[in-house]
């Protein structure tokens, strides 16, 4: 079999699942925003999920066709590349000064997320006079959604008390419309819904084929799923987190870079890989300890370095460079492996 095919399906997978995210998003937060809906809740729930769409679309797809190399790889892949890959990168370009609130419960809420996975991962080590197997049963699954759902209502929260801050205004300004602008409204709605549709019909095809390419490419050059889910379907679907926070820190807004990854790590382990295992169990197949161990570590080490570093409450560039240096090593230990 060619490699050439398997290439094309990968990337033309890949350009359909992140173009489909992006439509799949505006869509979505657009008709929010017309029933007046708050922008701090549209970007902690609509646009945060919209950013991990890929991660979702090809973990159960790939969960569905009995993949699970590719599902567990993808999942623990991105959020390794997202912490060390990603946060390092933001701080090389603008140094990352986290809030109080960032310190205290969203990165530790981070950290659990990836405790969760190792827990419910490494079962021999954790049971070794048993005879059960690694692997996320379904009772981890749903156990990871009711912890997405404590997430969401955290989120939630926080954005309620938001909004009363700046009040409500939103759906007086509406009230107000002319019947012009309620055409308008009529148009933008239906072409909103049009986004939502098209994008998702693209996401799920492009996420079927990206599989289906990354799959090829593994069985072509004679390695694992696994490594291939760790490296570039985990980079290639992490690239509306990198492109989001990059864009952030520019702005100078690199609290907002923080949220963006903490939210996309948590959804990946408690929604992503939640539903991918309750929809079939997810054997660890060719995922090695060493893996999990660099996606905690990885966490901890963010954490540590926000908490207790030179500059405090502040991720320099000198430790963003140290991240992106561990996540090359990371590499290149896979492609020994490999």
């Amino acid at each position: 079999m060619s490699i050439l095919l398997p290439i094309i399906l990968f990337f033309v997978g890949l350009a359909c699942v992140i173009k489909g995210a992006d439509w799949l998003t505006d869509g979505a937060a657009n008709i929010a925003r017309m029933y007046g809906i708050p922008s701090i809740v549209v970007g902690l729930t609509i646009v945060a999920v919209g950013s991990s769409a890929p991660e979702f679309v090809v973990s159960v797809v790939s969960a569905i066709n009995g993949n699970n190399d590719m599902a567990i790889g993808n999942v623990v892949g991105s959020n390794i590349f997202n912490i060390l890959g990603i946060i390092g990168l933001t701080a090389m370009v603008r140094p990352i000064q986290a809030e109080r609130a960032n310190i205290r419960y969203d990165i530790p809420f981070m950290v659990l997320a990836n405790v969760v996975v190792a827990i419910t991962i490494c079962d021999k080590l954790l049971d070794p006079g048993n005879t059960a197997i690694n692997c996320i049963s379904r009772t981890d699954g749903l156990l990871m959604l009711c912890l997405f759902a404590i997430f969401m209502s955290y989120t939630m929260s926080i954005a309620n008390n938001a909004d009363k801050k700046q009040g409500q205004t939103t759906q007086e300004a509406a009230g107000e419309e002319s019947e012009t602008s309620q055409e308008r409204s009529g148009k933008k709605l239906w072409k909103s819904i049009a986004l939502v549709v098209i994008g998702l019909v693209i996401l799920v095809a492009g996420g079927d084929w990206l599989v289906e390419g990354a799959s090829g490419i593994a069985s072509t050059i004679g390695i694992s799923d696994s490594i291939i889910a760790l490296t570039i379907v985990s980079a290639g679907t992490s690239a509306p987190e990198l492109a989001a926070s990059l864009i952030a820190a520019k702005k100078g807004d690199t609290a907002m870079a923080v949220g963006n990854i903490v939210g996309s790590v948590v959804f990946n382990v408690f929604f992503v890989l939640g539903t991918s295992a309750t929809i079939t169990p997810l054997g660890i197949g060719n995922i090695t300890p060493f893996d999990i161990y660099t996606l905690l570590g990885s966490s901890v080490l963010m954490w540590l370095m926000c908490r207790f570093g030179k500059t405090h409450f502040t991720l320099t560039r000198f430790e963003g460079s140290i991240m992106v240096l561990l996540v090359i090593a990371y590499y290149t230990v896979l492609v020994l492996r490999a």
